[in-house]
C-alpha cells in the first residue's frame, strides 16, 4: 500500500480552523484526525490483526510531528506482522511501567516489593495480629525480620523453593537455637499457605521440612522437688538481706502458684484480704487473646499466712497501685528479674531454681507427697483443659478444695521452714515437674 502521502510537516503546520477536512491520510493505514482534542490533531493507525480491525492511537500533532507518527506506525506494523497485537502490546508495557513506578514508589516508602515474601509476609501479620496478645505477635514478626526477611524476604512468594527455605532454617539451626527454627518453620508455613489462599502462590514450600531440621531439645524451667532442698531454700528466703518488697515476693511466690509475671505485677485493688481472695484479671493471665478479653478472672484462694505476708507489706506500698513496687520508680512494679537474682545472690543456681520453678516444685510434691487431686491442682495452677470436650464441659473450678489446698500447702511449707518432713521424693516425682511449666 502506498505510504508517505503528505509530503512534509509544512502542510500539517498550515491547517487552519474551520478546515473542512476530516482527516489527512498518509498510507498504509496511517492518518491524521484534525481537531479532536480541543483543537489539537491526533496520529491513529488502522490495522488488523487475527481478523479483527483495530485503530492504534500515536499521539497528538504537533507534540508527535510526521516524523515520529511514521516511525511509531513502522513499529505497529513489524508487531502485526509477527502476529502480535499492538494494542495489546502497548497495555502490557503500561502495566510493566505501572509495576516498576509502584515498586520504585514501596522501596522509596521503605515498603517491600509488591507480593514478595516480605510482602505478603506482612499481609498475613496484619490480618491475625488481632488473634493474638501483643507480646506473642511482637515475638513472631520479630523472628521473621531478623532471621528471615533479610534472605528471601525480597523474592516473590511464588518462587522460593523448599531447598531456599531449608537454607534460611539451617542459618537459624546453626545458631544452636534449634527450637527458633522450628518455630520460624512454623510461622512460614502460615504465610505459605496465606499465600496460596489469596492466589499468590500454589504451593507451600514449607510443608515437608519439618524433618529436614534438628529436633529442639525439650528444656523445662529448673525446679527443686526434693523437699530436703526445697526446706534449705525457704530458710534462705526467710533469711534474705534485700529489700522488704523482695522478701515479700518471696514468701508469697510459693503460696500462690502463680507465675512470677502475674504475681509481680500484682495490684493492692485485686485483693481481698478479709475474705482472703486475690482475684486475678484475665488479661494478666498466660491465654489466647479472646482468653484475655472475655475470659474469667483467675482466682487464687490465699492461706492465712499469705495474707499476713501481704498485710505486713501494706503500710509500705499500698498507697500506690502496685503491691510489689520497684525500688526506683513507686509507680512501676519491680523488676522481672529481682526474683531470680535474689535466688543467685542466695547460692541457688540458674540450673536448680527459677522463680516460675516454684510452679513446677507445688504441682510434684502436692500430688505425689500430699495426695492432693491432680484436677484441683491444674485448676490452681490456670493450666487449660487440653481437650476442646473437656474445655466444654468441665467447668467446676473446685474453689472451695482449692481454698482447702492452699492452706495445706502453706502449712506444709511451714514445717518445711522448721525442718520437719523433709525426706526426699523419688526420682519420678521429677518427671510430673515438667508439667507445671
Amino acid at each position: 500500500m502506498p505510504r508517505d502521502l503528505i509530503s512534509s510537516d509544512i502542510i500539517l503546520r498550515n491547517i487552519k480552523p474551520g478546515d473542512k477536512r476530516k482527516r489527512i491520510s498518509d498510507g498504509d493505514g496511517l492518518y491524521l484526525l484534525l481537531f479532536v482534542k480541543g483543537g489539537s490533531h491526533g496520529w491513529r493507525f488502522d490495522y488488523s490483526v487475527h481478523g479483527k480491525r483495530k485503530t492504534l492511537s500515536l499521539g497528538t500533532y504537533p507534540d508527535t510531528g510526521l516524523k515520529l507518527a511514521r516511525d511509531k506506525a513502522a513499529t505497529a506494523r513489524q508487531l502485526v506482522a509477527a502476529g502480535v497485537d499492538p494494542s495489546a502490546n502497548r497495555k502490557v508495557a503500561r502495566a510493566q511501567f505501572a509495576l516498576a513506578n509502584l515498586a520504585s514508589k514501596r522501596a522509596d516508602a521503605g515498603l517491600p516489593v509488591l507480593d514478595s515474601f516480605e510482602d505478603v509476609a506482612r499481609e498475613w501479620f496484619n490480618t491475625r495480629r488481632d488473634d493474638w496478645a501483643a507480646s506473642y505477635g511482637d515475638k513472631i514478626i520479630r523472628r521473621l525480620e531478623v532471621d528471615v526477611f533479610p534472605w528471601i524476604g525480597r523474592t516473590p512468594v511464588e518462587e522460593v523453593t523448599p531447598p531456599q527455605l531449608l537454607t534460611v532454617l539451617r542459618r537459624i539451626e546453626s545458631r544452636g537455637v534449634v527450637e527458633t527454627a522450628h518455630r520460624a518453620l512454623e510461622n512460614c508455613g502460615q504465610v505459605f499457605r496465606f499465600a496460596v489462599a489469596t492466589g499468590k502462590a500454589v504451593s507451600n514450600p514449607a510443608r515437608d521440612l519439618k524433618d529436614a531440621l534438628r529436633k529442639p531439645t525439650v528444656r523445662h524451667f529448673p525446679a527443686i522437688t526434693d523437699p530436703l532442698r526445697l526446706s534449705e531454700l525457704l530458710r534462705a528466703c526467710d533469711a534474705y538481706q534485700g529489700t522488704h518488697v523482695v522478701r515479700a515476693a518471696l514468701r508469697l511466690l510459693p503460696m500462690v502458684l502463680l507465675r512470677p509475671g502475674e504475681l509481680r505485677l500484682a495490684r493492692w485493688g485485686e485483693f481481698d484480704l478479709d475474705a482472703g481472695v486475690w482475684t486475678v484479671p484475665a488479661a494478666r493471665m498466660k491465654r489466647e487473646k479472646a482468653g484475655k478479653l472475655h475470659g474469667k478472672p483467675h482466682v487464687v484462694p490465699l492461706a492465712t499466712q499469705a495474707v499476713a505476708a501481704l498485710r505486713d507489706l501494706a503500710p509500705l506500698t499500698s498507697g500506690g497501685e502496685y503491691v510489689f513496687r520497684g525500688e526506683r520508680h513507686h509507680d512501676r512494679p519491680m523488676s522481672d528479674a529481682a526474683i531470680n537474682a535474689a535466688f543467685r545472690a542466695m547460692g541457688f543456681g540458674k540450673d536448680e531454681v527459677t522463680a516460675h520453678g516454684f510452679r513446677a516444685t507445688a504441682r510434684t510434691i502436692m500430688a505425689e507427697r500430699l495426695g492432693m487431686p491432680e484436677s484441683v491442682i491444674e485448676a490452681q495452677l490456670a493450666h487449660a483443659v487440653k481437650d476442646s470436650l473437656g474445655r466444654a464441659y468441665n467447668r467446676t473450678e473446685f474453689q472451695a478444695e482449692r481454698s482447702s489446698m492452699m492452706q495445706t500447702w502453706a502449712d506444709y511449707l511451714d514445717r518445711l521452714r522448721r525442718g520437719a518432713e523433709v525426706i526426699a521424693l523419688p526420682i519420678s516425682a521429677t518427671k510430673q515437674a515438667a508439667q507445671a511449666a
